[in-house]
């Protein structure tokens, strides 16, 4: 089958389908023998996907026999499979790694934080992989010179220790790249003592790994050898593929050009002694666009590029006839280029055209099928959905949190209203008791709910077996001290089983239902099966173990795809074709990637001991994006800001564009205005898409409801919010509407509040039945009492610590308090009716202390500053309005006594007493002018204004949203609207 001598090294041009030239050329070599000559062909590919393409393909024209399709990393037949042992999985090992380090951490807990376990275990794991994988043993990584980092590498070689076993060539329990080592290993001896006589091709690999590269040397060496290259470059000159081999052999090993997408290729020929020339095409199959193939090898040449632009770039083809097809689409956001591929992939699927979006970016293939859904199109995604972002996976992510901590509000309901939570039965009645319940927790403010408190309410709504199934499912199920894997393990699964079940069945199935659940269920078992070789962990450290686990699957789109809609990576890109590519997300540290932070070893270390360069993945990037770009209908899009930050273009879309810039012999300026102006169409279209509505502006609202639905009633602590914000008042008192309280109450000013009312008014009785308490060890010691009940233990200390700073001062004032009068009620309530408006106020004093004489001193306790004279003057009339009460005998409790006095008691450092102005505003007078409010407000004339007078104009109310605050400004006039 092949006749050439020397090394058996073929190409295909980039653009081309790599399988089905791989196909139609492997059918022309074996054009005249026998049917089953193909039958003794070994083709060696680089993924599975590449193997099911080749099969369909050879399927797709007539029956005819199939070649031995095997996969790079089991590339031995059936002999050299039986010769060794089983590998282990590989969260087999990263389990052990665990347990590994985590005895390490216990030991020495300096080397690093016990919450990177996990982490350091991944990573570890990745590195021994890369270690076998490169042929690099541990002993190189001891010799290494590092003299300028000791400390970091001291720490570092004490993990790399612990692995050592794992490099044994006679480890009975080698893992996947171990076993891979010694597949092709033990397969190149025996080619060595007895070279096969089949044809044996190796396709799709660019040889970046030790392993792939060493078989791809043998196979290229042998009779009937081939090595048939992906996207390999015909049009780059030879001083180029020279220049990529610079520094190579040279002691630093640095290899600047890594990142050229021809670089591998560069490094197998030099390996096999071979020159680019001895480098032929697989097939005869013509490039969708030699011109462009031409264009984009000249970009990408490896720096420095200026001069070889200027002496190379006049001899390229009409520019204008490189780029036909090509479509530069450049957004303004991230969303804006997810609609506009949405938009062109929706007229694709119209057309019946295949197309494909490649791209790096798993949230913009998220948002582009989002926005592909609003016509009912589901694209054929090849990642699929994480399966820690299906429904089963995130149920059992929440789950395991109960172990974490006490069971909080927030919590409760995210499980409660789950899909799949009390899916077992009676799924609706529970959804309305669930709603219920939400409810109730709100409105008390059960930031930590109670077993006894939800029986209780269950028992008021009938629902008894329901509050038992939550107490029993969700109650204490914080997880103390450390437990064995499987214990967790199995713990996890039947409490989940449990909650999914319900309170009046038994039928956990919906957790394991459909593909998402198959799909967690099968990931779940592996790591029950392995749970052995764990360790024993504490309930977080469980948690971020099986988080991450689950983050390494994957589960297909539930529904049927579009046929000619594709999502793909782009590894998978490399082996599948479509009419349209639209190649996404072009920007630095999207495409390319970043390559990731190692924690082990710097780059110059990696260099020096053989592993890979950060720069080889973006190599890798580059030859995707070479073989994309180089299709017949391609777009590129990127965006221009993402979260609101600058992007920069990806360096290959710079290159490209700056050296047609710099063409304009070949009207190289006019094809760029020419790729831009293809996709501002789509880009229009979008922006239409999200453009809003056109509507009217809001004005500034002033409701006038009718005279007999405005209030009748009010508390002293709502004529502020009167005079201030009367929208306000309407929208509660009116509209009845009632802000909704936090599903998580947070320790806030109110709550503050609360509890310093209670410590005082507890404290303050007490006193008045043993007046020897009133110092200030006592008043800190009810205080902490009180404030043990607040579950936020750093809010508790911090509030605790704003009462003792004022505490002795208080203590002394309290003294000359109870000396001038006794304290006699506590949140005492009153009120009093303005006779001719038909009008009552309400009140509730804090406490109203009664002197020898018989009259009445009002304290209202502040725990933050309280109001000034003049804002008491003329909005915070709360303390007058209570005089006023007193001088008209509103609080029955003490009917017959005289007002006194009214003062503020500050909470807050330097402010202690501050009295009300009753001397400047008696009570008759604000009374009087409470009339002529209240009257005021009971004309029909008046309208109830939206932030009248707020304190602040960056005061955040309550009802802004429903007055549609933002589209008007506080200056401008109200607008009255007649209610009826």
């Amino acid at each position: 089958m092949l006749e050439k001598q020397g090394a058996h090294l073929f190409g295909v041009d980039p653009g081309i389908d790599f399988p089905a030239a791989l196909v139609a050329g492997l059918r022309a070599r074996m054009e005249g023998q026998p049917p089953h000559a193909i039958a003794k062909v070994e083709l060696i590919v680089n993924t599975q996907r590449m193997a099911r393409r080749i099969e369909a393909l050879f399927r797709k024209d007539s029956a005819s026999f199939l070649p031995k399709i095997r996969l790079i990393t089991h590339p031995g037949p059936p002999e050299v499979e039986a010769a060794l042992p089983r590998p282990v999985s590989g969260l087999r090992r990263r389990l052990e790694l665990t347990g590994l380090i985590s005895k390490l951490l216990d030991t020495s807990p300096d080397l690093a934080p016990r919450a990177a376990l996990f982490d350091l275990a991944d990573s570890l794991s990745a590195l021994m992989d890369e270690m076998q994988i490169e042929d690099v043993p541990t002993s190189v990584l001891e010799d290494l010179d590092v003299t300028d980092q000791s400390g970091h590498w001291e720490r570092a070689l004490t993990f790399l220790r612990i692995v050592n076993r794992y490099f044994d060539a006679a480890d009975p329990t080698p893992d996947a790249a171990a076993l891979q080592k010694r597949a092709i290993d033990l397969r190149l001896a025996m080619w060595a003592e007895k070279p096969p006589m089949h044809p044996i091709i190796i396709a799709g690999s660019t040889g970046s790994r030790g392993t792939t590269h060493r078989l791809m040397q043998a196979v290229a060496a042998l009779p009937n050898g081939a090595v048939v290259l992906p996207g390999f470059d015909f049009d780059m000159p030879r001083h180029v593929w020279d220049q990529l081999m610079d520094g190579v052999d040279e002691p630093s090993r640095i290899m600047p050009a890594e990142d050229h997408p021809q670089f591998r290729f560069g490094k197998l020929l030099a390996d096999v002694n071979a020159t680019p020339q001895d480098v032929h095409r697989w097939t005869d199959d013509r490039a969708p666009s030699p011109e462009r193939n031409k264009l984009v090898s000249l970009a990408l040449r490896p720096a420095p590029v200026t001069d070889q632009w200027l002496a190379d770039g006049p001899s390229l083809p009409s520019l204008a006839v490189a780029t036909q097809g090509l479509t530069l689409l450049e957004a303004t956001t991230k969303r804006e280029e997810a609609l506009a591929i949405a938009l062109r992939l929706r007229q694709a699927a119209q057309d019946g055209v295949t197309a494909a979006l490649i791209t790096p970016d798993r949230v913009l293939t998220r948002q582009v099928t989002a926005a592909l859904g609003r016509w009912g199109i589901v694209p054929d995604d090849s990642a699929g959905t994480p399966v820690q972002l299906s429904p089963p996976g995130r149920l059992l992510r929440h789950v395991a949190k109960l172990f974490e901590g006490d069971l909080t509000a927030e919590a409760l309901l995210t499980i409660l209203k789950h899909p799949l939570c009390h899916a077992g039965a009676d799924r609706g009645d529970h959804v309305l008791m669930t709603n219920k319940l939400e409810l109730k927790i709100r409105r008390e403010g059960w930031a930590y709910p109670k077993a006894e408190d939800l029986l209780a309410w269950c028992a008021t709504q009938e629902r008894a077996d329901w509050g038992e199934w939550i107490v029993r499912s969700f109650m204490d199920q914080r997880g103390h001290g450390e437990r064995a894997l499987s214990v967790w393990l199995d713990h996890h699964m039947s409490l989940t089983e449990q909650i999914v079940a319900g309170s009046r069945s038994e039928d956990s199935s919906a957790l394991w239902d459909k593909k998402a659940g198959r799909a967690v269920r099968e990931i779940v078992d592996d790591l029950i099966a392995e749970a052995p070789y764990g360790t024993d962990l504490s309930a977080s450290d469980y948690g971020s173990l099986f988080g991450s686990v689950l983050a390494k699957g994957e589960v297909r789109d539930r529904d049927e795809p579009h046929p000619h809609i594709r999502i793909w990576g782009t590894m998978e890109a490399r082996v599948m074709g479509a009419d349209l590519l639209i190649l996404s997300s072009l920007n630095e540290g999207t495409w390319p990637q970043v390559p990731p932070a190692d924690p082990w070893l710097n780059r110059r270390m990696r260099a020096d001991s053989g592993l890979l360069l950060p720069e080889r993945s973006i190599g890798l990037s580059a030859h995707d994006f070479q073989q994309a770009i180089a299709g017949k209908d391609v777009w590129l899009t990127r965006a221009a800001k993402s979260d609101d930050v600058e992007t920069v273009p990806s360096r290959w879309v710079n290159r490209l564009l700056n050296l047609m810039n710099g063409l304009p012999g070949n009207g190289g300026p006019d094809a760029v205005k020419e790729m831009r102006s293809r996709a501002k169409p789509w880009l229009d279209y979008a922006r239409q898409m999200d453009a809003p509505i056109p509507a009217l502006r809001a004005h500034r609202p002033s409701p006038r409801p009718p005279v007999s639905a405005r209030p009748r009633e009010l508390p002293v602590t709502q004529i502020k919010t009167l005079i201030r914000d009367p929208y306000a008042v309407y929208a509660q008192r009116v509209l009845k509407l009632r802000p909704l309280n936090p599903l998580q109450r947070i320790p806030d000013a109110l709550m503050r509040g609360i509890a310093v009312h209670d410590i005082l008014e507890t404290y303050i009785k007490r006193t008045v039945a043993d007046p020897s308490i009133l110092t200030r060890d006592q008043f800190m010691a009810e205080a902490k009492a009180r404030l043990a009940e607040i579950p936020f233990p750093l809010v508790r200390k911090l509030w605790e610590a704003r009462l003792d700073h004022v505490a002795t001062s208080f203590v002394t004032e309290e003294i000359a308090r109870q000396n001038r009068a006794r304290p006699k009620h506590f949140e005492v309530t009153g009120k009093s009716t303005i006779n001719e408006l038909g009008f009552t106020l309400t009140a509730k004093a804090d406490r109203v202390d009664i002197d020898e004489r018989g009259g009445a001193w009002i304290y209202d306790y502040k725990t933050g500053k309280p109001p000034t004279v003049a804002e008491q003057e003329h909005f915070d009339k709360q303390m007058l309005l209570e005089a006023a009460l007193v001088e008209r005998h509103g609080f029955e409790a003490f009917e017959g006594a005289h007002f006194e006095r009214a003062i503020h008691i500050g909470l807050k450092a330097g402010t202690g007493e501050q009295e009300a102005p009753t001397d400047k505003i008696p009570p008759a007078q604000v009374w009087q002018e409470l009339t002529t409010l209240i009257a005021a407000y009971l004309d029909e004339a008046q309208g109830f204004t939206s932030r009248r007078a707020v304190q602040m104009e960056g005061q955040e109310g309550d009802y802004d949203h429903l007055a549609r605050l933002g589209e008007w400004q506080p200056s401008d006039e109200p607008v009255q609207e007649i209610l009826k």
